[in-house]
């Protein structure tokens, strides 16, 4: 077995450290990097600003006749434990005789329903609208008996982000 002297092992331990750190500073500070590479994740860019972009996702559910349940305010939460965090707000809303399907498919998807939309905002100052895949939530939860379901709320989800996407 090898020996190493004391002094190289902590110099090993401190580059590793650094490493570890660098790494995650890099991650707080570019978090659309990171989003970019999320599993089933489906990001928008919005032409409008922070508020105006909610404000225009929430009347298109609303038009559509979908229910609106809750809103999320992710950046204010964040405040009142003192971490710093841009806008991100956390929009819940569904169909609930389509979702309840996916439901009877696999109890557990309902970790993923209702739907959930997430508007945020990067450093830049760019605003991104975000929802979780539909075919990626059905391979998640191996439901193979609701195909039109999935394409229709993939359908409706992509449609209300999309409202956003252009002037």
């Amino acid at each position: 077995m090898t020996r190493f002297p004391h002094h190289a092992l902590r110099a090993v331990a401190i580059g590793v450290s650094l490493s570890i750190t660098a790494v995650a500073v890099a991650a707080v500070a570019e978090p659309a990097a990171a989003a970019e590479t999320a599993q089933g994740v489906v990001r928008v860019p919005s032409a409008y600003g922070f508020d105006d972009t909610v404000a225009r996702i929430k009347a298109d559910i609303s038009a559509k006749g979908i229910r609106f349940f809750t809103e999320i305010d992710q950046a204010d939460l964040a405040k009142g434990a003192d971490i710093p965090l841009r806008p991100s707000k956390l929009l819940i809303f569904g169909n609930p005789p389509l979702g309840a399907q996916f439901l009877t498919s696999n109890p557990y998807a309902g970790l993923d329903w209702p739907v959930r939309i997430l508007v945020t905002q990067d450093a830049a100052g760019k605003v991104w609208v975000a929802y979780t895949d539909f075919a990626w939530i059905a391979d998640r939860y191996e439901i193979r008996d609701r195909q039109a379901q999935i394409k229709m709320a993939s359908d409706v989800a992509g449609s209300i982000a999309g409202s956003v996407a252009g002037r």
